[in-house]
């Protein structure tokens, strides 16, 4: 009979039955083996305190009574029996003192007798107790013992295979890195969200990649650790999930909106502090979308929109937080729209490169221009950059963009230097998503090489927001780079920025470009003038040449000229206009060079700006 109930129970172990319910088996068939006794198992935990796993000849009253009870050598059988890790035999439950505080809960069941042995693991760790009650004050007989003895290791085996399914279980759902729950054990979460007021909050870690390019792997773990501990700061004991690589995710349930908002500005707070990665010193940044189930959606879309907000947020306010609302949907749907727009005139090969002169104030003479990207409608309708700037964010719709620009550059710029027209130099507006791109600036060169262009006749503009990005490495590797071919280096609308002065010391650069903003300020009051007056002084220190953007009246391009700044470009001398229309303003306006059109690249700013 104990070979049969051997086996019972070992099948269910192989054919992975739920442990209470294997358990349970057990104590059924114990019961039919010897009548009148009562079987029961509670578990032990780390911290030394009972659980009740099975006991069905039990009242449930009674078995709950013992959960959460602490060990200890006068705690009735089970709890002294795993205190002391041997058996214990308790005849008489009424008068034995190891049972002075719980007798109460046994004898209105009549419970009268309780034996208990200790469960101990395959490493000598004691996992719980086996025990048998009695409706009488008796001891248990040798038999009794017997069958005891022969279901401990039945038991062993039942709860370390569990311990071991949980254990898996738990690594399953658990980020290696921080410790909390993943990807996995979220989208549970998600699918177990029931209606109510809640909120989801997705984090992105700002500039992870760069702290890993720059310092390594170490201590771009240390960062994510860091963040993860910063976020727990503030929510705890709720759950924060880590996605995988830099996402994190929190779902406050119940929270209202502003709740949510005021938790992800403590997210700030916490997490923005300059913290040791792996020797270096990081200042770690969050962006933070969320979404509220007030929206009314399941939870899919609850995510969806989360992403949006999240999305919107990296793009608008990178270090902030976005909540979604209605607005947001309409002005991501324009941005695809956009998007969807450029990426056909790409594809159809609508875009087209206008041009814009560079003039000197004192003469009238054009020095140089400035390629300007202009997408032609398929009703022929032309559209100036400004119009769809937003698909620029994207970063494959900026990058291609930029290919497609310098084919047409670099071929217009060939045809103009094979027919004689005195053109010195051609502006090139760089994205950051150029940076990015593993094979620039090679295919730049290489467009230029096949027109049989020198490429001292580029002038590569890169405006502060590529450096404010956060990659300034990969664009001072890549500007010398550049440098280092032939090209000449400026760096536009100057002062935007709240780093500018920072640019010119860590990045060399041919050519500074002022904001129109501060030109148009001109005219107003001494506070533009200052500032300007400021820029060239440092300019000319530098021996940098100048060109004030956005000149658009003859008391501006005075004031310029008195105050030494002899480069200018805008509206008072001309609008973008295609190739045709600049080829023909250069052969009447363009200035003359007295270098051959192969002069040595470092010579190439030397003349900007001189007449003959």
């Amino acid at each position: 009979m104990l070979l049969g109930l051997q086996n019972i129970i070992l099948r269910m172990v192989a054919q992975g039955d739920e442990l209470q319910a294997t358990l349970e088996r057990l104590c059924v068939e114990v019961e039919h083996l010897l009548p009148g006794a009562v079987a029961s198992v509670l578990t032990l935990d780390d911290q030394g305190r009972l659980h009740p796993c099975a006991a069905p000849g039990l009242p449930l009253s009674y078995s709950m009574a013992l959960d959460d009870v602490e060990i200890g050598p006068a705690v009735g059988s089970c709890g002294s029996a795993a205190f002391f890790g041997e058996a214990v035999i308790v005849d008489d439950i009424e008068r034995d003192p190891r049972w002075a505080d719980f007798k109460a809960l046994a004898l209105p069941h009549s419970l009268r007798a309780c034996y208990s042995s200790p469960i101990f693991g395959s490493k000598g760790k004691i996992l719980g107790t086996f025990a048998l009650y009695f409706r009488y004050a008796r001891a248990p007989s040798l038999l009794e013992q017997a069958i005891v003895e022969s279901c401990l290791p039945l038991c062993m085996i039942a709860l370390e295979r569990h311990e071991r399914l949980r254990e898996h279980r738990r690594l399953a759902f658990t980020d290696i890195l921080t410790g909390l729950p993943n990807r996995a054990r979220f989208n549970v979460a998600m699918d177990e969200m029931s209606p109510g007021d809640w909120a989801l909050l997705l984090v992105d870690v700002d500039n992870l990649k760069i702290v890993n390019d720059t310092f390594g792997h170490a201590a771009g773990d240390d960062l994510i650790a860091s963040v993860a501990r910063g976020l727990l700061s503030v929510v705890s004991p709720r759950a924060v999930y880590r996605l995988g690589g830099d996402e994190f995710a929190i779902v406050l349930d119940p929270a209202s909106v502003t709740e949510a908002e005021e938790i992800a500005t403590e997210f700030a707070r916490k997490v923005h502090q300059p913290t040791i990665c792996a020797g270096h010193t990081v200042f770690p940044s969050i962006t933070v979308g969320i979404a509220h189930s007030e929206q009314r959606h399941s939870t899919e879309e609850i995510r969806h929109l989360a992403d949006l907000a999240l999305y919107h947020a990296k793009d608008t306010v990178r270090g902030g937080f976005v909540t979604y609302d209605a607005a947001l949907t309409s002005t991501i749907a324009k941005r695809y729209e956009v998007v969807q727009t450029v990426a056909a005139a790409l594809r159809d090969e609508r875009i087209e490169a206008w041009y814009q002169p560079i003039v000197r104030i004192d003469t009238g003479e054009i020095v140089g221009v400035e390629a300007l990207a202009r997408l032609r409608l398929a009703s022929g309708e032309v559209l100036p950059a400004a119009v769809f700037h937003e698909a620029t964010k994207d970063a494959h719709v900026a990058a291609s963009l930029t290919r497609l620009m310098i084919n047409c550059i670099s071929k217009d710029v060939g045809h103009w230097l094979r027919s004689g027209i005195p053109i010195q130099h051609v502006g090139i507006n760089l994205s950051a998503a150029d940076f990015q791109c593993e094979d620039f600036p090679q295919s730049l060169q290489a467009a230029f090489e096949r027109e049989g262009v020198p490429l001292h006749h580029a002038i590569l503009e890169v405006t502060e927001s590529v450096y404010l990005g956060g990659r300034d490495q990969i664009v001072a590797k890549k500007i010398a780079a550049m440098r280092a071919a032939g090209f000449k280096i400026a760096l536009d609308d100057f002062g935007t920025g709240f780093a500018s002065l920072t640019h010119l010391i860590t990045i060399p650069v041919d050519l500074i470009k002022i904001d129109k903003s501060f030109t148009d300020r001109l005219g107003d009051d001494d506070v533009g003038i200052a500032i300007v007056e400021g820029i060239l002084h440092i300019a000319r220190r530098m021996g940098v040449p100048v060109v004030a953007e956005g000149v658009e009246t003859p008391a501006q391009a005075d004031i310029l000229l008195a105050r030494g700044c002899t480069l200018g470009q805008g509206y008072l001398y001309a609008k973008a206009m295609p190739a045709s229309e600049m080829a023909v303003l250069l052969r009447t306006h363009g200035q003359k060079t007295d270098k051959v059109v192969g002069e040595k690249p470092q010579d190439g700013l030397r003349h900007v700006g001189r007449s003959r």
